[in-house]
């Protein structure tokens, strides 16, 4: 290997992709857990399908668009890496293998179009879903994550390497992306039958807070690994994982408990996935304290804004909008708040003395990405809808995705149909005995 490589830093970072990747699984859970009972294997299928999907185009051209070479203005990378060839397998990013590092952003890819599922649960063609995910990551994905991530000493992506807009993991690439994709397909599917109207509580709350313990848990390898080595701006962005999305746990549950009157199991989950979100983009940059901050004021503000479905008329199943894409815009803005200059990167925040110019910045990338997804995944999701179609029947619809999309159902009925019949039976034989006998007796 060549000079600069680091064994240790290498295997951090497989390690940290591995996280990574579980985070799919676990948000498979997350949503599988909180749709009814009719609509839980495809959201499951849904999550699992991405990484099929999305790891075949990285190689063949993803990593190429993204990280390839610029191709002019910081727009998009070139095809020189069409294949993954022209990689030399002996070539470091930093002190790890080229090869470890396109791993590492293959599963962000992977996770970011899972995200947007959630905001059309239960009204999906499966096949059409599929379709967009392929396109999706092709002309939104690939090219915002070049203006993010790809740095080339000045001439890299033109938000984060010729702007200066932070975005340490992924607060706008990510989750602001995959949020406006999901109010755009919202949009273009409308609402569910029955919303507003008919109960629509999740059926597993342990499936819930399964898949979002194992998001919190893959998360330290998303955040953490983005530091692309095993050094102190790793230690920070894990601690500061692990105290905002505690504070944000707090900041909804309170919210929670002051506008309901009850603090829910969903409301921890969901104020974790929240308080996760915030700090993305943050936690390269910002303290300890800054980092609770973030949190507290996502979970509560998250907690908040997910009632706008109901204000504005829009069906985000699932709250994608409401913690993606709230919290990404939250957690992007307040680093030009909290960015203290001297953690992993050295811009200043309007706390420590930097002005608003940092602000200004990240309101840049927000408005950015939000316009660009927004706008790219509308046409996509119609040009599908007018098509082959991508909302499925009203009658399937009513009868459960299931069924119609997988052949299969979550949970098997028939044994304890079966039971209930046979105890039924029972006990009417039991009754028409007990009659018999009283009628000889009397």
């Amino acid at each position: 290997m060549p000079d600069g490589f680091s064994a240790g830093d290498t295997a951090f970072v497989f390690i940290c992709a591995a996280l990574v990747m579980l985070m799919t699984p676990g948000l498979a859970f997350f949503y599988g857990g909180m749709v009814r009972v009719k609509s839980t294997l495809n959201m499951l299928v849904m999550s699992f399908v991405s990484l099929a999907i999305v790891s075949v185009l990285w190689v063949l051209y993803g990593y190429s668009l993204s990280f390839g070479p610029d191709a002019g203005a910081g727009l998009i990378g070139n095809l020189d890496y069409l294949g993954m060839r022209g990689i030399d397998l002996n070539a470091i990013t930093g002190t790890i293998p080229v090869t470890a590092f396109a791993a590492f952003q293959l599963m962000f890819a992977i996770i970011t179009p899972a995200l947007i599922s959630g905001a059309i649960a239960d009204r999906a063609k499966f096949t059409a879903w599929s379709l967009f995910v392929a396109l999706w990551v092709t002309v939104v994905y690939f090219p915002v994550a070049h203006w993010v991530f790809f740095f080339d000493g000045g001439n890299g992506g033109w938000l984060g390497d010729r702007n200066g807009v932070i975005d340490f993991a992924g607060g706008t690439a990510v989750h602001i992306n995959a949020g406006a994709a999901g109010l755009a397909l919202a949009l273009v599917l409308g609402k569910r039958i029955g919303f507003k109207k008919d109960p629509m509580r999740p059926h597993s709350l342990p499936l819930v807070m399964l898949g979002s313990g194992l998001l919190w848990f893959g998360w330290f390898g998303f955040n953490a690994g983005s530091a692309l080595a095993a050094n102190g701006v790793a230690g920070m962005a894990f601690m500061n994982t692990q105290v905002a999305t505690a504070a944000a746990v707090l900041g909804w549950l309170a919210y929670e408990k002051i506008k309901h009157g009850a603090f829910t199991s969903l409301g921890a989950a969901s104020g974790a996935v929240a308080g996760l979100v915030a700090i993305t983009p943050a936690c390269g940059s910002v303290s300890m304290l800054g980092a609770i901050a973030i949190g507290l004021i996502a979970g509560a503000v998250c907690a908040a804004a997910i009632s706008l479905k109901y204000k504005l008329g829009f069906d985000d199943s699932l709250d994608v909008v409401g913690v993606h894409l709230v919290g990404g815009i939250i957690g992007s803005l307040l680093i030009g708040f909290f960015a203290t200059g001297h953690v992993g990167q050295t811009a200043s925040g309007l706390f420590y003395g930097g002005g608003v110019t940092q602000l200004g910045k990240q309101a840049l990338g927000v408005v950015v990405v939000l316009v660009y997804s927004f706008v790219l995944s509308w046409l996509l999701g119609t040009a599908i809808q007018k098509t082959i179609g991508f909302r499925v029947s009203e009658d399937v619809e009513v009868a459960g995705i299931d069924q119609a999309e997988h052949a299969e159902s979550a949970y098997d009925f028939t044994a304890v149909g079966a039971s209930i019949a046979r105890a039924v039976s029972a006990t009417a034989t039991v009754s028409t005995v007990t009659a018999e006998k009283t009628e000889v007796d009397a």
